[in-house]
């Protein structure tokens, strides 16, 4: 029997594409360069606390949130690895204001990729997980350098999503839409290898990560929710754990394992929430909805949500699918006689 330990990153997508005639080498291309990026990235993550690469610069993105050193790194190193490819015609990030085009002297390509290249970078000082978090969809203009039309897709038109995961160790997971496969860094031969086949996470967790400072300012269904989530009830196996790192990757990457619900709900202050739709929800829908998970907004399905504009945000409810069921219920005053029987315990 084969060891799947053994399977590079390299080695498992160039085999996906051999049995799916339909992918490209140029796509494949486009994949390996951000888990390129992805290690350079990592290198300077351990380092972080020897190497003049932590604390603030000073300045504020377009988000209105203080840049992280790391931030920029990140940011610039994805940019340089995703030019020089050949293969977009545009890139966005959570860090610019508007979209990139490819250098001039650069090949115009068919892809187009968006990213947020350090999710959880106010926990960097802390040495806490963080994370990168990309999707990549076709280009849909036809002729010369890519435009804003070509990032403001539905995620339902991604052809990639996934996620870096920087921690005790580093771990890259992706979908192309055939199943979730997560791949650990190995440094001491510079490889991904493939330690997570068909990523499958539970129809129900025991797990629910919030935020739960904002509560005065949540919705009366969201209070609803959070309050059933505690109280003590055998036959239907709550209380549930709340279970909150701050770094919406790590959040993620741990209820998809173990089952459970990330919550990011709107409130008073900010009523559509405060996530990104194109570099954060959309990306992590794909992968737990090809995990057998559920997301969405609290009325929809955050793939079906056509973005208006690049830094459109979003309220989010991700996970488990029974969990994000019932989450929906609450907020839509469903919740009265909730069945509970669906429950798989």
């Amino acid at each position: 029997m084969t060891d799947h330990r053994a399977i590079t990153l390299s080695q498992f997508v160039l085999q996906q594409e051999r049995e799916h005639p339909e992918a490209s080498g140029e796509f494949t291309s486009v994949l390996l360069d951000i888990a390129l990026a992805a290690k350079m990235i990592n290198k300077a993550v351990v380092r972080a606390g020897l190497a003049d690469v932590i604390g603030a610069t000073g300045d504020v993105n377009v988000q209105g949130e203080r840049v992280q050193k790391l931030d920029v790194f990140a940011h610039e190193t994805i940019m340089r690895v995703l030019g020089s490819t050949g293969q977009l015609a545009v890139v966005a990030s959570e860090e610019d204001e508007g979209i990139v085009p490819m250098p001039d002297d650069a090949p115009i390509g068919k892809y187009v990729v968006n990213f947020d290249p350090l999710d959880g970078s106010s926990n960097i000082d802390a040495n806490v997980n963080i994370g990168t978090i990309f999707s990549i969809l076709p280009r849909i203009t036809r002729k010369g350098q890519g435009t804003i039309e070509d990032c403001l897709q539905a995620g339902r038109r991604q052809m990639c999503a996934g996620y870096v995961l920087y921690g005790s160790s580093t771990m890259l997971v992706y979908t192309t839409g055939d199943g979730v496969h997560g791949f650990t860094y190995e440094p001491s031969i510079g490889e991904f290898l493939l330690s997570h086949a068909d990523i499958r996470t539970p129809k129900r967790g025991h797990i629910y990560s919030v935020n739960e400072g904002n509560y005065a300012r949540w919705s009366d269904g969201m209070k609803r929710y959070a309050d059933w989530l505690k109280v003590e009830d055998k036959a239907t196996d709550r209380p549930y754990s709340m279970r909150y790192v701050g770094s919406l990757v790590a959040d993620f990457h741990r209820n998809l394992l173990y089952g459970g619900i990330y919550l990011y709900p709107g409130d008073a202050k900010n009523p559509n929430g405060k996530l990104r739709l194109l570099y954060e929800a959309a990306p992590l829908a794909f992968v737990a909805e090809q995990a057998g998970g559920a997301a969405s907004d609290g009325t929809r399905r955050i793939m079906d949500l056509a973005p208006s504009s690049l830094h459109q945000r979003t309220q989010l409810f991700l996970g488990s699918p029974d969990d994000v069921a019932d989450c929906e219920a609450f907020l839509q005053g469903r919740h009265e006689g909730l069945n509970l029987e669906r429950r798989t315990l």
